[in-house]
């Protein structure tokens, strides 16, 4: 086994349990942080005054916004499947977990953003398997 061999499998190993490493890291520490979020949003939502309610909303939403662009400047920065660290491409697809905040408070856009996201992901990696599967006959 050669050094880079070594590791890949070191790096697969580190993407696969915890957070990972690199791109795989910030991608889960984005769904980690964004997620969660909505639950003390709702109770801060709760606690203000009437008239703030919806500035707490619309900032929670810019940061949803936020974390789905992240996302896609990973997948702008790693467009190929061979070039992604392991486990990358699932980390990708899991952006479409925004939408369960996006469904709870309302966010249209998140609605809609977070799943088609998913579906892209999946559709990339799929028409990237084709292309590879055609190019090695």
């Amino acid at each position: 086994m050669d050094l880079h061999s070594a590791q890949r499998i070191a790096e697969a190993e580190a993407a696969r349990t915890g957070l990972g490493t690199g791109p795989n890291r910030r991608l889960r520490l984005t769904l980690f942080i964004g997620m969660p979020l909505v639950f003390p949003v709702i109770g801060i939502m709760i606690l203000v005054p009437k008239f703030l309610r919806d500035d707490v909303l619309y900032v929670y939403e810019a940061g949803i916004i936020g974390c789905l662009l992240h996302y896609v400047w990973v997948f702008a920065k790693y467009p190929r499947y061979a070039g992604r660290s392991p486990y990358l491409t699932r980390d990708l697809a899991m952006g479409g977990g925004f939408f369960l905040p996006s469904l709870m408070l309302g966010f249209w856009p998140g609605m809609i953003a977070a799943p088609a996201w998913a579906l892209f992901v999946g559709v990339a990696y799929a028409v990237e398997g084709m292309r590879e599967h055609r190019d090695h006959r």
